[in-house]
């Protein structure tokens, strides 16, 4: 979960496709400094078989081998309307089934009510733990086409080292905690998914980036932090969207009842008012297509 006053930077400039790898800024980052911060937990690793989704058809690999990752679009020409994103983050680790069934709740049905009856169209970053929890509402998502669900790992921990507390899987079995994602958004029957990935914390670097890359995925990050992530205040959740979204913006939200309780109050201010300001919303895989038709 993302700590409500943590705010993405980078190190370098997005490419003309505002694709980013780590071999483009000549450095890797710091161990654990993501573009946000996500509360821990402990989870336990488990085996994957399952294959990975298709590559990307319109995105090339990124440099030296590595998985290509996307931040935002490039600002949009002034004759069209400007574009955003907004993505939800599904978080479920693998150890919480015990606190699902004592009554916690991970899923925010009253969030997804808000996007359909505003038409917002919105990409779900899924684990795969939520989705074996909530198959019906996995499926239920995956089955509209105005959402999108892609993956946000399996199991929670994180891909780097020191990582805001996740317990790290080891390099040995990133893709695979990747795939058994993919595996239970197959068994739920979630029909619209992408090959993209969100690295749990934002924390990756060269290391997990190679481990990916032959997984055929775009690793996305966002240039939006909103705060929810055990937020109280709505209206702050709000406004800080609202100050932070540029053309091209990807707004970082989550869909976690217990840990982000007031983000369907926020939406039902950040919507309306993103409308008034001319802000079209996309699905993340409309911002990379926009991102390649005008690099």
């Amino acid at each position: 979960m993302i700590t409500p006053a943590r705010r993405l930077t980078t190190a370098c400039a997005l490419s003309a496709l505002a694709l980013i790898t780590l071999a483009a800024c000549g450095s890797d980052p710091a161990p654990g400094t993501g573009a946000g911060a996500e509360a821990g937990g402990r989870e336990r690793n488990a085996s994957a078989t399952a294959s990975a989704p298709p590559r990307p058809a319109t995105l090339a690999p990124g440099p030296a081998g590595l998985t290509p990752v996307f931040k935002n679009a490039p600002r949009t020409p002034a004759s069209a309307a400007p574009i955003v994103a907004l993505t939800f983050d599904a978080d479920m680790t693998a150890d919480q089934g015990p606190r699902a069934a004592a009554g916690e709740r991970f899923d925010n049905p009253a969030l997804v009510r808000t996007l359909r009856r505003e038409k917002v169209p919105a990409t779900f970053f899924m684990t795969g733990r939520w989705a074996e929890e909530y198959p019906a509402q996995a499926k239920d998502i995956g089955r509209d086409p105005l959402f999108e669900v892609a993956n946000h790992s399996y199991s929670h921990y994180a891909f780097t080292d020191r990582c805001y507390g996740l317990p790290t899987v080891p390099a040995s079995r990133m893709r695979a905690d990747m795939e058994r994602a993919f595996a239970a958004f197959r068994k739920a029957g979630i029909e619209h998914q992408v090959p993209y990935f969100r690295f749990p914390g934002g924390c990756y670097d060269k290391r997990s980036l190679r481990a990916l890359a032959p997984g055929g995925v775009t690793a996305v990050q966002w240039d939006v932090v909103s705060g929810d992530a055990f937020a109280t205040d709505a209206d702050a959740v709000a406004r800080q969207v609202l100050d932070g979204v540029r053309p091209g913006s990807v707004v970082v939200m989550h869909c976690t009842r217990s840990a982000a309780p007031t983000t369907e109050r926020a939406l039902r201010t950040i919507i309306p008012k993103l409308r008034e300001r001319g802000f079209r919303f996309v699905r993340v895989s409309e911002q990379i297509r926009a991102a390649g038709t005008r690099g």
